[in-house]
This record gives C-alpha cells, sequence and structure tokens, in this order.
C-alpha cells in the first residue's frame, strides 16, 4: 500500500449514528431557553457591526441634526467614504495592509506546521526544554521588546520598510502550539510507514502530514491575518512614511482630522473590518475543526 493510500485510509470517518431511544423527547423548556440565550449572545455580538453599518451609511446632516433613535438611517449614502476616500490615500494604505498581510501568513503558517512537526513527530536533546522557552514567549508583551526590536531593525538597515514589520511577527509561538498539539494527533505509524517507504522527513510532511492538516492550516492563516492586520503598535514605530501606512495606522490620522466626524470614522472602520469577516465567514467550519483536533477547548 503506497503513503497517499494509507492518508487516504486514515482519513477520519464518521461512525453510524444509533437510532434515537423511544419514549425519550427533549424537554421544549430547555430548548426555548437556550434558543433565547443563543439569541441574546448573538445579538449581543453583531450589534456593534450593526451599528457602524447604520452609522457609516448615515448623512452628516441626519447623524448631526437627529434627535430620536433611529434603527437605521432615512437615506442610505456614500458621503462618508468619498470623503474618507477623498482626504486620506486609502487605496495605497489598503494595499498596503494586504501585502504585509498576505506575506506575514505565508511565512508564520510555514515556520509553525515545520516547527510543530518538528516538536511533534521527531525526537531529539532537549526538544522538550526547547518548546516550553518558546511557549515562555508568550507571556512578554510586545511593548517589553520594542526597544530591542527597535534596534535590531534600524541596525540592519530595515527601519522605514515593510520587512521592518514583517520579519518580527513572522514567527508565532502560539502558533507552534497549536500546530505541535494537532500533529500529536496523527497517528504515528503513518508516519513510520512512510519512513519504510523511503520517504524522507520532507516528502512524509508533504505527503503524509499537510493533506491531514488542513483545518489547523486554516486556523493558522486566519490568526496570522488577523494579528498582521490589525497591528498598530509595532507598524506606527517601524514605518515612517505616510506611503507605507497600513489601515490601523491611517485611522489614528482620520480621528485627529475629523475628530468628531462619526460617520466618517465609522466608514473607514468598516474598510478594516469587512475583509476579515468575510475570510472568517467563508471558511468557519475549517476553523471550528482546527480548534477542536488541537486540543484547544
Amino acid at each position: 500500500m503506497s503513503v497517499d493510500e494509507r492518508v487516504a485510509s486514515a482519513s477520519p470517518v464518521a461512525p453510524p449514528t444509533a437510532p434515537p431511544a423511544r419514549g425519550r423527547r427533549p424537554r421544549r423548556g430547555g430548548v426555548v431557553v437556550r434558543t433565547v440565550l443563543v439569541a441574546v449572545i448573538g445579538l449581543a455580538a453583531v450589534s456593534p457591526l450593526y451599528w457602524m453599518l447604520a452609522v457609516a451609511f448615515s448623512s452628516r446632516a441626519e447623524l448631526l441634526g437627529g434627535r430620536e433613535l433611529r434603527l437605521w438611517p432615512r437615506a442610505v449614502t456614500l458621503e462618508n467614504f468619498e470623503r474618507v476616500f477623498s482626504s486620506f490615500p486609502v487605496a495605497t494604505w489598503f494595499g498596503n495592509s494586504v501585502a504585509i498581510a498576505v506575506v506575514v501568513t505565508l511565512i508564520s503558517v510555514t515556520t509553525s506546521l515545520l516547527a510543530g512537526y518538528a516538536f511533534a513527530q521527531l525526537r531529539f536533546r532537549g526538544s522538550t526544554a526547547l518548546f516550553f522557552v518558546a511557549l515562555a514567549t508568550l507571556v512578554l508583551p510586545v511593548q517589553v521588546i520594542m526597544v530591542s526590536l527597535f534596534r535590531i531593525v534600524t541596525m540592519t538597515g530595515l527601519y522605514g520598510t515593510y520587512w521592518a514589520v514583517i520579519l518580527p511577527v513572522s514567527a508565532s509561538a502560539f502558533g507552534l502550539f497549536l500546530a505541535r498539539q494537532f500533529m500529536l494527533g496523527i497517528p504515528r505509524e503513518l508516519i513510520e510507514a512512510a519512513r519504510l517507504d523511503g520517504a524522507g522527513h520532507l516528502q512524509t510532511f508533504t505527503r503524509v502530514v499537510l493533506p491531514l492538516s488542513k483545518p489547523l492550516i486554516a486556523v493558522l492563516v486566519f490568526m496570522s491575518l488577523l494579528s498582521s492586520w490589525n497591528d498598530f503598535a509595532w507598524p506606527l514605530i517601524a514605518l515612517r512614511e505616510n506611503r507605507l501606512f497600513t489601515l490601523p495606522i491611517g485611522l489614528l490620522y482620520l480621528q485627529g482630522q475629523f475628530g468628531s466626524d462619526y460617520g466618517a470614522t465609522m466608514a473607514y472602520a468598516l474598510l478594516n473590518v469587512v475583509p476579515i469577516a468575510i475570510v472568517f465567514l467563508v471558511f468557519q467550519r475549517y476553523f471550528v475543526a482546527g480548534f477542536a483536533r488541537s486540543g484547544i477547548k
């Protein structure tokens, strides 16, 4: 049996469901309580995004002069978006955010998967101690290492470039932890069978481990995208030219210019939120499966 056939046979198969027991019916009261609870939590989670939409598509006159509370503007308008795009290079900042987030995600996911495979499936001296040292970095807030990072990027000549933002966050200790926990669940027999067939570590990783790690890859991609997309403090320090700014930095300048113009602020914030929300909605089932199989409860 080839390596690919073993990987295909190792894919999880849902066990047959047992027929429901007769004479037992779920209590209607419990179902109603759970439904109401889920509805309340869902409304609480969606309400900030809803108000962001309502304010972003409201006219400035309605926001400043309206005295009655309305759940949706009388007339939907794009004047807030037009005011934002005419005052700032939003398209350039959006492109910068996309470029940085994509490159950071590619490097971070690759390093997390390779390191997770090494810690989960390989045995070498000091692996446990090295793994806990990597996890210890999670307790360090970014403010503690900013001075050291600034000196490093300055001495290497990277200050003021995209790489000054990309390289310091290209390895994730939490991504390493997730990858290791997930790959510990891969049957070791598959790894050993691939080695017996003459596959090296790289072939075993690409032909056995990666096909079984799709939920993990989805989780790592989303987490890396979310972290790099919303990063504010370090890009604000590492980037010095306006044309290199990202969307979160642009929001700071927008608030300084528009002040109490809530319509323009919410329109800009909506541009920052919508791309990540779309990614999450499209791939949410992979995120849930990845967290469940990684041991994160």
